[in-house]
């Protein structure tokens, strides 16, 4: 069985990384509600270290999911381009929860590689975005990087959804992703060219659900971390909890009962993104990031089918399913 890679990245140099980039382009995207305490900071940051000073960010995009603060104004001062939801809404649909704003952020945006950070962290440095981005524009054979963080214990730590909910499921239906440390944390970045060819859920499923479809789609191999050190954010109560740590489950269950009752399809390996099965401990091209834990086998893991169409189509550009999996088409986008 394949397994996910962890990538060691030191705070390399942005002028290697955007050398590195050979023309390709970043986007990053911050769906928000209800953070104008955070939001501008975290956007000032961006734009002064990633956009002015070393451009290797070339977008950057908060996408308002219906604050009744003053998120978008703080955003948009800020100098990020500020979109609400309503007008994704207006194009393709209404949808619901963090799912449908990150499916939004990604159809409005046009970066080859897309970085998505949570609007409510008060740690955030802006080498974590380079650091997230280095093993993608390293590694061609790595499609999707989540962030390894430690929570302060003395401000409430964090993880519980993660460890009394995902880690269980994970270990019974989905055990070639049992190496990633946050499974749901909320600081990532992917390859447009294979989030395009995803179903997104609504709600708080959609985050697992891109790492199970991903590794069953391109292998667990695909999906690398890296540390990004210490993350601080706004602390949720065990009641709003309870509404993530249900729609979870939903989804890893739901995914989990569809995959089991057909025949496994074989491991898709698109050669437009992928150049080569990834070799264990290899320096990556740049010297950017070295691959410092990867499987010992190469093999595709043990793939779960997907289900008939009559019930749960392959992923398709563009599309998002509910919590439930019921799924809920949208429009191709037209460029």
């Amino acid at each position: 069985m394949s397994a996910v890679r962890t990538f060691e990245v030191d705070d390399c140099a942005l002028d290697l990384l955007l050398a590195a980039k050979q023309g390709r382009t970043v986007s990053v995207c911050i769906p928000c509600r209800d953070e104008a305490a955070t939001i501008g900071p975290l956007v000032s940051m961006v734009r002064h270290a990633l956009m002015r000073r070393v451009p290797l960010v070339d977008e950057l995009i908060v996408l308002d999911d219906r604050s009744t603060d003053d998120t978008a104004q703080v955003a948009a001062s800020a100098g990020a381009t500020v979109l609400p939801i309503e007008e994704l809404h207006l194009l393709h649909g209404v949808g619901h929860g963090k799912g449908n704003v990150l499916w939004a952020s990604l159809a409005a945006s046009k970066g080859d590689f897309v970085v998505w950070l949570d609007g409510d962290v008060t740690s955030f440095e802006p080498n974590w975005i380079a650091k997230l981005l280095a093993p993608l524009i390293d590694d061609d054979t790595v499609a999707l990087v989540k962030a390894i963080f430690h929570r302060p214990t003395q401000m409430g730590g964090g993880g519980r959804t993660t460890e009394l909910v995902t880690r269980p499921l994970m270990s019974l239906y989905y055990p070639e992703l049992t190496g990633l440390h946050q499974p749901l944390a909320g600081e990532y970045a992917g390859r447009r060219e294979v989030l395009e060819q995803l179903a997104f859920v609504q709600g708080w499923g959609v985050e697992i659900a891109l790492l199970i479809d991903i590794a069953r789609r391109h292998g667990a191999e695909a999906i690398a971390q890296v540390d990004l050190g210490v993350r601080e954010h706004r602390h949720r109560g065990l009641h709003a909890l309870s509404v993530q740590a249900a729609e979870v489950m939903a989804t890893m269950l739901g995914r989990a009962r569809r995959f089991a009752a057909h025949a496994r399809p074989p491991l898709v390996a698109p050669s437009r993104w992928v150049g080569g099965a990834p070799q264990p401990g290899r320096a990556t091209t740049a010297g950017l990031a070295q691959t410092v834990i990867v499987s010992a086998a190469l093999q595709p893991p043990s793939l779960l089918p997907v289900a008939e169409a009559s019930s749960w189509s392959q992923p398709s550009p563009n599309t998002l399913s509910a919590a439930s999996d019921t799924l809920v088409r949208l429009p191709t986008l037209v460029s």
